[in-house]
Formats: C-alpha cells, sequence, structure tokens
C-alpha cells in the first residue's frame, strides 16, 4: 500500500466530512427550532409529540426499503440529491414563517417528509463513508464521525436559543437551507469510485429484483451470526436506553426545592462532554486489536451498571458518572460501527444498515411507548433501573454465548 494509500484525510473523505460537518449545524438548529415552533403555534404537549412522532414514522420502514437501492444505485448522488432537496424544504419553512403562516396539518406533512429523507440519509451516508476510509484508518474515521453530532449540538443549540429570544425562529431556517445548500454542493465533488455499482448491474433493477435484493438481506443476516447478534444486543439497548432516556426529563422536573431542569441540562451537558473527550481519545489511540471484543463486553456492562444507577446518587456524583457514561458510549459506537462496516461487503452494505437501523428505531419508539405506559405509576427511578437490568442480562444472553462469531467481526485491526 502507498504512502497516500494510507493517508485518513483523502480529499474525498475531508469533502463529506466538511459536508456532513456543516449539515448537521444546520440540523441541530433545526431539531431545536421545528419543536419550538409548534410548542409556540400550538401550546399543546399532545400536538407536539404528535409531531415528533409522525417525523419518526417513516424511519420504522423506509430504511429497510432504501437498503436493496443503494445497493444497486449510486450513493453519492442520493446523498447530494436529498441535501439539495433538505435545502428548498427549509427555505420554504423561511418563506412561510416569514408571512406569518402557520397551518398544523401542512407542518405535520412537511414533518413526515423530513423524517424521510432523514431516515434514508442516514442509510445512505452509513453506507457511502466506508468508501472514503483508506486502509486501516476505520477506527479514527469513526472516531471524527462521534464527535460531529454532540460538538454540533453543543455548538448549535445555544446559538439557536439565543436567536429565538432574539430575532425569532424564521431566520433559524434561512440559515439551515443555506447550511445543506452548502453541504450538498460539496458533495457533488467527491469522485470516489463506488464499486458495487459494477457488482449489482443496476440495468437489470425492477419490482422483482427489489424484492428479491430486499430478501438476500434478510438471509444475509439470518447466516451471519456475528451481525445478527450484534444487531439484536443493539435492538435491546435501544429499547431500554429509549425508556431511560425518555423518563429521565420527567424525574428531573419533579424534584422538589432544587431546579430540575437546570440539573437535567447540566448532567446531559457532560455526558455530551465525555463524548466529545471519548471520540478525541480514539483518534490518537488505537485498542489492542484481540482485546476489543472483551472491551465492548466490559463497555456494556458498564454502561448498563452506570445508566441503571446514576440517578441514586447526589447531582454532583451525577455529573462525574455521566461524564464517565459518554466516553463509554463513544466506544461502544466506534468499535461497533467501525468493526461491522469493515467487515460488510460493499454489496450488501446498504442492506445490512438499512435493517439495522430499522430495528433500532423500531427499539427506539417501543421504549417510548413503555416509558410512556408505566412513568406516571411507577417510580422512575426503579423503571430505569429495571429497564438497564434488561440490557445487562442481555450482555450474558446474547453476546456472550455467540462471542466467538462477533470476536471474527470485532477483534480485527481496523
Amino acid at each position: 500500500m502507498s504512502t497516500e494509500q494510507k493517508k485518513l484525510w483523502t480529499k474525498d473523505f475531508t469533502i463529506l466530512t466538511l459536508g456532513t460537518v456543516v449539515s448537521m449545524l444546520g440540523n441541530a438548529v433545526a431539531g431545536f427550532a421545528i419543536g419550538l415552533l409548534v410548542l409556540d403555534q400550538t401550546d399543546s404537549v399532545l400536538l407536539y409529540a404528535a409531531f415528533m412522532t409522525c417525523y419518526s414514522l417513516p424511519k420504522i420502514l423506509l430504511p429497510m426499503f432504501a437498503g436493496p437501492y443503494l445497493d444497486r444505485f449510486s450513493r453519492k448522488r442520493v446523498i447530494y440529491s436529498l441535501d439539495f432537496l433538505s435545502a428548498v424544504l427549509y427555505l420554504a419553512f423561511f418563506l412561510l414563517l416569514n408571512r406569518g403562516f402557520f397551518n398544523y396539518t401542512v407542518y405535520l406533512l412537511l414533518s413526515v417528509v423530513i423524517g424521510s429523507i432523514d431516515s434514508v440519509y442516514g442509510v445512505a451516508y452509513e453506507t457511502f463513508y466506508p468508501l472514503l476510509i483508506s486502509e486501516g484508518n476505520f477506527t479514527r474515521a469513526y472516531s471524527i464521525d462521534s464527535l460531529i453530532y454532540p460538538l454540533s449540538t453543543a455548538v448549535m443549540v445555544p446559538v439557536a436559543g439565543l436567536c429565538y429570544k432574539t430575532i425569532g425562529l424564521a431566520p433559524l431556517f434561512l440559515f439551515n437551507a443555506f447550511t445543506f445548500l452548502v453541504a450538498a454542493i460539496f458533495e457533488t465533488q467527491i469522485k470516489a469510485v463506488e464499486s458495487h455499482l459494477t457488482t449489482n448491474a443496476c440495468d437489470k433493477f425492477d419490482g422483482a429484483r427489489f424484492f428479491g435484493d430486499l430478501k438476500e438481506g434478510f438471509a444475509y443476516l439470518k447466516r451471519e451470526r456475528g451481525l445478527k447478534t450484534i444487531t439484536w444486543f443493539f435492538f435491546v439497548m435501544m429499547f431500554t436506553s429509549s425508556v431511560c432516556m425518555t423518563l429521565t426529563l420527567p424525574y428531573f422536573k419533579s424534584l422538589t426545592g432544587v431546579d430540575g431542569v437546570m440539573q437535567y441540562t447540566f448532567v446531559m451537558g457532560a455526558n455530551t462532554i465525555g463524548r466529545l473527550v471519548g471520540g478525541s481519545v480514539h483518534y490518537f489511540f488505537r485498542y489492542p486489536e484481540k482485546k476489543k471484543y472483551n472491551i465492548a463486553l466490559i463497555v456494556y456492562v458498564a454502561i448498563s451498571v452506570i445508566d441503571g444507577a446514576y440517578l441514586f446518587f447526589p447531582f454532583w456524583v451525577m455529573l462525574a458518572i455521566m461524564f464517565l457514561d459518554g466516553m463509554l458510549g463513544v466506544t461502544s459506537y466506534n468499535i461497533r460501527i467501525s468493526s461491522t462496516q469493515n467487515y460488510l461487503p460493499d454489496e450488501m452494505r446498504g442492506r445490512f444498515n438499512g435493517l439495522f437501523q430499522m430495528l433500532i428505531i423500531l427499539g427506539t419508539i417501543g421504549g417510548q411507548l413503555v416509558a410512556g405506559a408505566v412513568g406516571d405509576t411507577l417510580p422512575i427511578r426503579w423503571v430505569v433501573a429495571a429497564a438497564m437490568a434488561v440490557t445487562l442480562i442481555s450482555v450474558f444472553v446474547i453476546v456472550i454465548p455467540n462471542g466467538e462469531s462477533v470476536k471474527k467481526i470485532y477483534n480485527v485491526n481496523v
């Protein structure tokens, strides 16, 4: 391998990373602004919840159906086309708000469209990104990827809050349209060759081929014991984590004698800082390849214990614990995604990522529903502890019995 091939910072990788950073800055603003807009205009928590649910609904099935398409056609074209479309949509938001127009049904439909775009984009990005990473640099590349969202959120949400207090929401949507436009222009300059376009001939793609490819994706996941183990474990982890995250803010708001919302903000901020520090560490430090599976097990157990117990501790202890939790969360993410994306054959990557994301969102929504069903009647701290006990048990029931198959994926120098 040449020196040039060994470099992480290839031109295409740099372009996609910069484009992602720019669009994530806008996304962080949009997530804050849209929710606040609906709350401001409707003054209804129920309508706000329905709005956010409609945004999430397309993420249940669309990733699965996007996978076969992305394994046949250009992922790069899908990425920049969706960013151009997002720019147009957020410009429409800006123009509507600027004219004082608000219709809940119209905005509800727009939320479904945006959720659909985000769900397909997520699979396309996760499928295309590994093609731009030079051999042996997956861990470093995903350490950078893990920093983008928390850093964007940490920077832009306070800025968005300040803008909301001073100049209103409309300019935030104009800013978002601009960021997606810039990102899309960046992404059109990527020159990477997409090898799956040759492996999976596009001219033979029709309805029968689509469902044949979808079926082949399920069959691939079924016979790949290691990938199947990882997928089902993370489904359980996302389900239980969603229970915890849904109930955390109500728990802090219920505290008496303190500003619970402020405490919640600091605790979640400590977690974000932990993720930023952890992502930075991963860029410079590489775990021994033969120990990555064991490290992952320790992380899974530690996260289960920490997330299940931290609400029982005093506030200042919570801050330290959640900082550690953030670092562990990045470690879990980095080992899982760098190893699985390195392991997957390129022509199957879209289908696996689509199925994985579908199951993740199903777990997330399932956890939210369970939290909503029990959160008003059972003590929240004990519900959270019970949920994370399920995660802990799943480590021993799902992962460890299939450890040899998972080691073949995790214990690789990437």
